[in-house]
């Protein structure tokens, strides 16, 4: 279940990611320490995934390029830039998509 917007006081330490998907933006907070899986999950939640589509993660870099997130490594750089760079927010695109696509980073959650 995603983590849905309260009280922004109780999110202080947390990071604000704001998740745009099918035209929707959705702002929750996630743990600074947050694994893939987790992170995964949040995602399948936020967007309404269904459990066995395939879908990309891409988060949004300070210069506005879209990065893929597959891989622990890949959530563990745009966590860290977002620290460094004391972003205000993460921008998360969710893109679901009906088959894998040549060259493309799908990850299917099962």
């Amino acid at each position: 279940m995603p983590t849905q917007l309260v009280n922004q006081d109780n999110h202080q330490n947390d990071v604000r990611v704001k998740t745009v998907y099918n035209g929707d933006v959705m702002i929750t907070y996630i743990n600074h320490n947050i694994n893939f899986e987790e992170f995964t999950q949040e995602m399948v939640a936020i967007c309404r995934f269904m459990p066995d589509q395939v879908f990309t993660m891409k988060w949004v870099d300070e210069e506005g390029d879209p990065c893929t997130i597959s891989t622990q490594l890949e959530l563990d750089e745009a966590l860290r830039l977002y620290e460094i760079n004391r972003d205000s927010e993460l921008t998360v695109h969710g893109v679901g998509t009906a088959a894998p696509q040549d060259g493309a980073a799908n990850f299917h959650p099962n």
